[in-house]
């Protein structure tokens, strides 16, 4: 009876920062979709930067309702004792588990056919939006800046994008030099001399080169979600 009570209060407490938690991300996914110029105002010089997290909001906004709804079923079910909470808790859980790990496959074995896909989703986006497109072009400058990378695939992606329409150039970070520094009037023939890579596969890169720390945080992520429907179960099949 005493173990049961404190992995009760165990799944109330853990639940609760998870529920804080998701109605903090809502919160902010709300102002950030809302209010986005204000949002931005906190940042400074740095708002150029922060506006990538302005195209977010409607992802933190779902992000924050799913843990949010988590985290009130989780406490409700402990505190109650209801199997139906529970129950559901555990099955929303396993859902967020499974998506996970078939994202991890995905991404592990079909790296090239997830390319593919994107290529055919994010150039023609590129194509038509960069140069007209405000928040667009200020996400793409901000990422090709921090990752010192071109385009999606390379510098061809901006091809008859607005951009080039208009300056009859290809944007300067298309002609990173070995330094890292941005050369000024990125012709044509620069940007095939530099050939600096594009930004997925740059991505790809950083994140092998940090494949460590990345997999530590998605088996902890993992772990959390695997002790919390074991507990949920526990709860459910010790009910009276």
């Amino acid at each position: 009876m005493q173990c049961f009570s404190f992995i009760k209060t165990i799944m109330i407490i853990f639940n609760m920062l998870i529920f804080l938690c998701g109605a903090a991300l809502l919160a902010v996914g709300i102002w950030v979709s809302v209010d986005g110029s204000s949002f931005l105002k906190i940042f400074g010089p740095l708002s150029s930067s922060a506006m990538q997290f302005v195209n977010v909001g409607y992802f933190l906004i779902a992000a924050g309702a799913v843990l949010f709804a988590l985290g009130f079923l989780g406490c409700y079910g402990a505190h109650t004792e209801s199997k139906c909470a529970l129950m559901l808790f555990f099955f929303i859980l396993l859902l967020i588990f499974i998506a996970e790990v078939a994202a991890a496959v995905v991404a592990l074995v079909y790296t090239t056919m997830a390319e593919n896909f994107l290529t055919l989703l994010i150039v023609p986006t590129i194509k038509k939006d960069y140069g007209s497109q405000k928040d667009f072009t200020q996400v793409w400058n901000s990422t090709m800046d921090g990752l010192k990378c071109c385009g999606f695939n390379n510098y061809t992606d901006f091809e008859g994008s607005p951009y080039v329409t208009e300056n009859d150039a290809f944007p300067p970070y298309c002609c990173f030099n070995r330094t890292f520094t941005v050369m000024e009037s990125c012709t044509r023939e620069k940007a095939e001399y530099m050939n600096v890579e594009g930004c997925f596969h740059q991505l790809l890169y950083e994140i092998r080169t940090n494949a460590v720390t990345v997999g530590g945080v998605a088996a902890g992520i993992g772990a959390l979600e695997l002790a919390a429907m074991i507990v949920s179960m526990y709860l459910y099949c010790n009910q009276k």
